[in-house]
């Protein structure tokens, strides 16, 4: 910091011992001056922040409200964490949501579809072209949808007899499956599209989905993991028709923007009937250690998928500087586990990779259609079969020899794997915790953050504490942090341990 020099001369006939310097007091009172001005400086900025904190916060307000008004009850829900979301209106008013996140077969609305097309908007350094997508149904398209899992991230709200793809997780009187079913209809109907589930969940899955026809719903005797399920329903539908393009899609994600999820589909389909396996790439909005990532290829140059390109890599989960890493390079995206490709080229993948768990499930498919027959395969085969996800028994090593290709896509995406991710998902009050449930239930006094779900009925009350995760169900009760709600599964386990599995 420099400070002005006084214009006025020393008095004549006096010499200072320097000639060019000030006396101290003079010096002083300056450097006094400029800190007082500092200061009050910095006391305006600070009030001009104050001032835009309060402007950002009624737009916001505004803006929401705005959607509100827009969408009703509101048919999409934003987050910071659900991939990119580009034009993904905010959820609607909390006031007017289901008081809790069970449904009855008796609530289920009506469904209706309008078509529209979708114009995807630019994604990082890697422009997505628009693709254009005229009549949704797609001939010879298949869709499986996987319904595995306890959810046990998300326990005592999920139960292995009630996991979360059965349970309404955004309050809007869709559960996961159904808004599973809702989204992907328009592309196969129901006559094309299959659910894999376990036989502990086929009676809720037929009360959520009363469409779904009986031929299609495989029941797997118990869980092999994703591979032999995907691989079930690959061999299933091969023998019904030669030429079916399956997609896999897990009952118990929510996306946002269905236009670009549609589109994107559409367009791994056009990319699968040139025999590749295909995944569909989420724009990552952060840095997540909780996903797998794919690394980007080459384009393909195929005129009907513009957007497509070749999967470089798969990667495992990484650790914060290394997600950090990826997202810095532009080449990357969250691998959703989402596959789309023929159901012919999948079963010659997997006997390349894995010929024993290739050549049972071949056996149990073609006795499928006779009752007798497919359970005596099934208790001789299913029990000896591998354990093994898709993207280890397929993916990756079909990546390696080019054989694997990637649509970048632009829809919010997130696979609500734990109580923090579902909080970002929730609509809440400036400086409130979100509230899974009937909001009368909750009163709370500086408070900030977290998640509370009132499913016992009971009033929950909360003083002082930030960022808590409290699910507050009749027979269970769960307190934890945000922080650490990746970890339930460990609680799950010791409940298990120490004799309590009828409450799991």
């Amino acid at each position: 910091m420099s400070f002005p020099y006084s214009s006025a001369a020393p008095p004549a006939g006096q010499v200072s011992s320097s000639e060019n310097a000030l006396p101290v007091e003079y010096m002083f009172s300056q450097i006094m001056g400029a800190v007082q001005k500092s200061q009050a400086e910095i006391s305006d900025l600070r009030q001009e922040c104050a001032d835009l904190r309060l402007a950002n916060a009624s737009l916001e307000r505004q803006i929401r409200e705005g959607f509100q008004q827009q969408n009703g009850n509101g048919n999409y829900y934003a987050s910071s964490r659900i991939g990119s979301g580009f034009v993904t209106p905010v959820p609607g008013s909390p006031q007017l949501r289901a008081k809790s996140p069970f449904l009855s077969p008796h609530s289920i609305p009506s469904l209706v579809t309008t078509p529209t097309n979708h114009f995807p908007s630019p994604l990082g350094d890697n422009a997505v072209t628009p693709f254009q997508l005229g009549v949704r149904d797609i001939p010879g398209f298949y869709v499986v949808i996987p319904a595995g899992g306890a959810g046990t991230r998300l326990w005592p709200l999920s139960r292995e007899e009630h996991p979360k793809f059965l349970l309404d997780l955004t309050l809007k009187g869709r559960s996961l499956i159904q808004a599973t079913w809702d989204r992907l209809l328009p592309l196969s109907s129901p006559l094309r599209t299959t659910v894999v589930a376990g036989p502990g969940h086929v009676k809720s899955i037929r009360e959520q989905l009363p469409d779904l026809l009986v031929h299609n719903l495989i029941c797997e005797p118990g869980p092999k993991d994703s591979m032999a399920a995907i691989g079930l329903a690959a061999a299933v539908l091969a023998k019904r028709d030669s030429n079916a393009v399956i997609g896999s899609f897990a009952a118990d994600h929510m996306i946002s923007g269905d236009d670009a999820f549609l589109s994107a589909v559409a367009e791994a389909v056009e990319v699968a009937k040139k025999d590749y396996l295909v995944t569909i790439g989420i724009a990552p909005s952060h840095p997540s250690t909780g996903f797998g990532y794919i690394r980007l290829g080459n384009k393909l140059g195929i005129k009907e998928a513009p957007n497509a390109r070749l999967v470089s890599s798969f990667k495992e989960k990484p650790d914060a500087r290394t997600a950090a890493a990826y997202i810095g390079t532009g080449n990357y995206r969250w691998n959703a586990g989402m596959f789309v490709t023929k159901a012919t080229v999948l079963l010659d993948l997997l006997k390349e990779y894995k010929p024993e768990l290739h050549d049972g499930l071949q056996k149990i498919a073609a006795v499928w259609h006779d009752e007798a027959l497919r359970q005596t395969a099934l208790n001789e085969i299913w029990p000896e079969l591998e354990k093994i996800p898709i993207d280890n028994a397929v993916a990756e090593p079909a990546a390696a020899e080019g054989k694997v290709a990637v649509v970048p896509a632009t829809f919010g995406w997130d696979d609500v794997g734990d109580f923090s991710s579902l909080a970002d998902l929730l609509p809440a009050e400036s400086n409130q915790p979100r509230v899974l449930g009937d909001s009368s239930l909750v009163l709370t006094e500086q408070v900030a953050g977290g998640i509370v779900v009132p499913g016992s009925g009971r009033l929950i009350t909360c003083l002082g504490v930030d960022d808590l995760v409290i699910v507050d169900m009749p027979d269970t009760l769960l307190v934890t942090t945000r922080a650490r709600s990746q970890e339930v599964k460990r609680l799950v386990k010791k409940c298990r341990d120490a004799g309590w599995k009828q409450l799991l």
